[in-house]
């Protein structure tokens, strides 16, 4: 029998990448949406996570026509006050209720808490954030902290070999003091971690007290002059290397 599918004109990919770039869901779990014949392309149910197809095709999944839309990242510079979810249960204000109208429906990269501020990566993609905040892609996170209370050397020393918080284990973490000295300073902290509250855990341990926490950096990309309330789309051109190297 003679296949309806159309021989793409544009550009191909994998049925299966197609659809994670839709950002319809991961590209394992599309694999398994095809093998269960849950996805048809021209019509025609497509059994093969390898097919090649191109936006020309008409993919629907689930009973859902998709259209793929650009990959775009941006970077914003988190207030603080701000919750980083979509909707907050105690009605306090959030990241995505302040953000400018012109956006589209966007995801952050991972969460700042209520006072920290700083970069956030904002992205129409979900499985680019998954891989931005999944360990194995090794990113730093970079804050600048003013601390009130003497940081001493051997502070230093034991985060800088990983730490044991009430249970939990903190990868090492690199410590220098930016500015300010005696009680008051500012330092800056690298994390290769960022798990929930850990600067604050891990200062809190040495009884020392944050006043201000700002993150500047997430991997290759930094806070510069960015204002509280700005964003600023990533150069689309860096945004192809990444999905590149994420083999996304």
């Amino acid at each position: 029998m003679q296949s309806n599918i159309k021989t793409p004109i544009n550009t191909t990919e994998r049925l299966a990448k197609w659809i994670a770039h839709a950002g319809y869901c991961s590209r394992r779990h599309a694999e398994r949406l095809i093998q269960d014949g849950l996805v048809s392309v021209d019509g025609e149910v497509v059994l093969i996570p390898q097919t090649p197809v191109s936006d020309d095709n008409v993919i629907i999944v689930e009973g859902n026509v998709l259209r793929k839309n650009k990959v775009q990242l941006w970077l914003y510079h988190k207030p603080s006050g701000l919750v980083t979810t979509h909707a907050d249960p105690e009605g306090r204000p959030t990241v995505f209720e302040s953000l400018p109208a012109h956006l589209p429906h966007v995801i952050s990269v991972g969460r700042l808490d209520l006072h920290t501020e700083g970069l956030l990566l904002l992205t129409n993609f979900g499985p680019l954030a998954r891989k931005f905040e999944h360990p194995s892609s090794n990113l730093t996170r970079t804050y600048h902290v003013r601390v009130y209370g003497a940081l001493t050397d051997i502070m230093c020393d034991m985060l800088a070999k990983g730490l044991e918080v009430d249970g939990v284990s903190y990868a090492p973490i690199e410590v220098t003091q930016v500015k300010g000295e005696g009680s008051n300073q500012w330092i800056e902290m690298i994390l290769t971690e960022g798990k929930n509250r850990e600067i604050r855990n891990v200062l809190g341990y040495f009884h020392l007290r944050i006043n201000k926490l700002i993150r500047t950096a997430y991997g290759p990309f930094e806070l510069d002059d960015l204002k509280p309330g700005e964003v600023k789309e990533v150069n689309p051109k860096t945004v192809a290397d990444l999905m590149k190297h994420f083999d996304l």
